[in-house]
């Protein structure tokens, strides 16, 4: 499915500064119930957060979603996709061209001691590192979050990959578990979630508790641009192959993504940003200043195993801009093979409220969001 052709909104911030288009009848989409059957249980599962969280994208408010939020914990076997079509538009956002990844659930040998062949940290929180919002000290700040530390009177970046991989978190950090693989490990933060199968067979869930606030680096894409990778090497398969042929040059390149995640135990399946539990083939990872997490979203790309619903449940350091997505495929061999090489490109459509597209565009029949309303 195409894209309208729109002149793009060069440096948008949100959706609603990007501008929106209406997008097909959700009716003419191509889904079937299956489909849109687990779109609905995603989405349901979702609505306590659409309605109380306020929309960064400028797009929607709370109370927009109390309708479809009432009538998607009714709809009956077989009633999934008329669900769909009565209750929602599509909309596109900014030249609608989407490009989306994958990320999975990952198991990694880890062991809950340090012993030998077990060096890796897989740490929690640190207990030092300090959330800011900003918009508690400036109004024209508000949204903004930073995250840091205290040195002495002063608050200053937090540590870097490289300063905490040289033991700058040594008694400020709990270890949860020791990896038995650099590469391993870091490509589990890099998912965000994971299974540890320990030494005994038995596994320990771990979960994304936060970031150390630093930029994150795309090391496959440092490694095309420096000719380290051939023809079928760019998928995340490939990239770890080099890494452990590589060793040293491996933890060189690791260490420019100064980006570091930090973990918690959990129970059950993953979470995600909203803070409900994701699902293979269901959730997705987009910005929420693009897309209010929650909200379905159709992807047609040139992957059809990616072409279809998903629902924003959750975000991810990379995924940033309009019509960015991070497909999520679950746990498995199957999973981490499609996820690993996972890049589709094609078109986005937003599932919004019936009137979201209206009033964003002023009342202006065909206008975009932005667009002056008549006078």
């Amino acid at each position: 499915m195409t894209a309208t052709p729109v002149v793009p909104v060069v440096g948008a911030g949100t959706a609603f500064a990007a501008g929106v288009v209406a997008g097909p009848p959700v009716a003419s989409l191509p889904i079937d119930e299956r489909q849109a059957a687990g779109t609905v249980t995603a989405f349901a599962l979702s609505c306590p957060g659409l309605m109380r969280r306020t929309d960064a994208s400028g797009l929607t408010r709370g109370a927009d979603w109390q309708g479809a939020c009432a009538a998607a914990a009714a709809v009956q076997p077989g009633g999934a996709r008329a669900f769909l079509a009565q209750w929602f538009e599509t909309v596109q956002v900014g030249d609608g061209r989407a490009f989306a990844t994958g990320y999975y659930e990952p198991e990694i040998a880890a062991s809950r001691d340090r012993r030998q062949g077990y060096d890796v940290p897989i740490y929690g929180r640190p207990d030092d590192l300090v959330d800011v919002d900003l918009g508690q000290f400036a109004a024209d700040l508000k949204g903004r979050k930073i995250r840091g530390r205290v040195d002495r009177t002063n608050f200053v970046p937090y540590y870097d990959r490289s300063q905490i991989e040289r033991g700058a978190l040594d008694g400020r950090a709990p270890v949860i578990a020791w990896g038995a693989d650099p590469a391993a490990v870091f490509f589990l933060q890099i998912q965000g979630s994971g299974r540890l199968r320990l030494p005994d067979g038995a596994i320990l869930r771990v979960g994304y508790a936060t970031q150390n606030g630093r930029d994150y680096t795309g090391i496959g894409s440092l490694m095309k641009a420096r000719g380290l990778l051939g023809p079928g090497q760019s998928s995340m398969q490939g990239i770890v192959a080099w890494l452990h042929a590589h060793p040293t040059e491996g933890a060189a390149l690791m260490d420019e993504n100064r980006s570091f995640v930090f973990f918690r135990q959990i129970d059950g399946a993953p979470r995600g940003a909203l803070g409900y539990a994701v699902t293979g083939g269901v959730s997705a990872a987009a910005d929420p200043k693009f897309v209010p997490l929650g909200a379905p979203v159709y992807l047609s790309l040139d992957r059809a195993d990616a072409t279809g619903l998903w629902v924003a449940q959750d975000t991810g350091g990379a995924i940033k801009g309009a019509n960015r997505f991070d497909t999520f495929w679950g746990a498995g061999a199957q999973a981490e093979a499609i996820a690993g090489g996972m890049a589709g490109r094609g078109t986005a459509f937003l599932l919004l409220p019936i009137g979201t597209l209206a009033r964003a565009s002023g009342g202006y029949p065909g206008g975009s969001a932005g667009a002056p309303a008549p006078r």
